[in-house]
């Protein structure tokens, strides 16, 4: 894993992006833009996946960082669980709750490489900036 210079620069925020704009994507339309309370819930999580790993890197230090994208890992897993409500509840189609489980699946695994990333750095006294 390279160095990054910028939070932008991180695969794992990257991909918490692209799963913000997927979640946006299907909670816009038909019952599930109606269904307030569950919408909101659904995007929020999204978002504090993408939020809580770029205000962990703009924290100071290694240790905080990694807690934050501990947060975003626990976020990106509420998203997955909440695609399958929303697929029980008839607000997804098979396809979307597919797309949304896969790319909440790949930020969660790209948050755990960050995570093992950063504490192997903090063994060898390296900075991640």
């Amino acid at each position: 894993m390279a160095t990054f210079k910028r939070f932008e620069d991180i695969e794992a925020w990257q991909l918490a992006r692209e799963l913000c704009k997927v979640v946006y994507k299907v909670t816009s339309k038909g019952e599930f833009a109606k269904d307030f309370g569950f919408r909101n819930q659904i995007r929020d999580a999204a978002g504090s996946s993408m939020d809580n790993i770029a205000e962990g890197y703009e924290r100071d230090g290694t240790k905080e960082f990694i807690n934050f994208i501990s947060i975003s890992k626990g976020s990106v897993g509420e998203v997955r669980s909440q695609a399958y409500r929303a697929l029980d509840v008839g607000h997804v189609t098979k396809e979307e709750f597919q797309e949304l489980f896969n790319l909440a699946e790949r930020v969660s695994k790209a948050d755990f490489g960050l995570i093992k990333y950063l504490k192997e750095c903090e063994m060898k006294g390296i900075k991640y900036k």
